[in-house]
């Protein structure tokens, strides 16, 4: 599994994410890992340390950059500036994936694209898709200042819809993702398997089903969604 891509709407364990991405993801943030694929994951659930946006039903997200690393102040790390570099001089997390949006504005470089994982429960994520970065700017949360990168999907689905049909996205927001998880018990409606799931519409969004309401979503296992995609005429 390591390396492989994964599919868009793809439920993974954490077990299954790392395996993906062939290391142990311990931080949010993580540049061209293993000098391979960059990496966010995200939140957007009530308890989320960050606060990250997904914006245009999708299509673009609005990442935060992540803290000083407690064990490095005295003061609370809420309360500190994000970091653009640590004390020896050595870019964060934060300062690399600043100084690549910038570079992508100057027209120095191609944007970086990130593989985007939503925590939807503990040990539960998503697989939002791949994004380019090609924006990135610092701003004041009234306490501090923190690092702000917006990010727009890759998708050559997307690219092929027309105005109309992008004006009823197929893209399933993320508070969809999560009441649908819930309801189904994160598990296939058929069989009952707990791996190997995806996010499915009811109606298909080629046949006018919508991604804005749980009522059209359910969970499929990997077999049951491929026997239903055949069955469509």
């Amino acid at each position: 599994m390591k390396g492989a891509s994964p599919k868009r709407n793809d439920i993974l364990t954490y077990n299954e994410m790392c395996m993906i991405e062939g290391s142990s993801l311990q931080r949010g943030m993580n540049y061209r890992l293993g000098g391979r694929q960059s990496i966010f994951l995200m939140s957007v659930r009530s308890n989320a340390p960050y606060n990250d946006l997904i914006d245009e039903n999708g299509r673009v997200l609005i990442y935060e950059g992540h803290d000083v690393a407690r064990n490095a102040t005295s003061k609370h790390p809420k309360e500190v500036d994000q970091p653009e570099t640590l004390v020896s001089g050595t870019l964060t997390e934060n300062g690399k994936f600043y100084l690549a949006a910038q570079s992508f504005k100057a027209g120095k470089s191609p944007p970086e694209p990130i593989r985007v994982y939503q925590k939807l429960h503990p040990g539960v994520w998503a697989f939002n898709g791949t994004y380019l970065l090609v924006d990135s700017w610092r701003e004041s949360d009234d306490i501090r200042r923190v690092f702000k990168f917006r990010l727009e999907l890759v998708d050559e689905e997307l690219r092929a819809l027309t105005d109309q049909e992008l004006s009823h996205s197929r893209l399933i927001p993320a508070s969809v993702k999560a009441e649908v998880f819930k309801r189904d018990r994160g598990q296939c409606v058929i069989c009952g398997k707990t791996d190997n799931l995806h996010f499915d519409h009811n109606l298909p969004f080629s046949k006018g089903g919508t991604s804005l309401l749980a009522e059209n979503v359910q969970l499929l296992c990997a077999r049951h969604n491929l026997e239903k995609s055949n069955k469509i005429e």
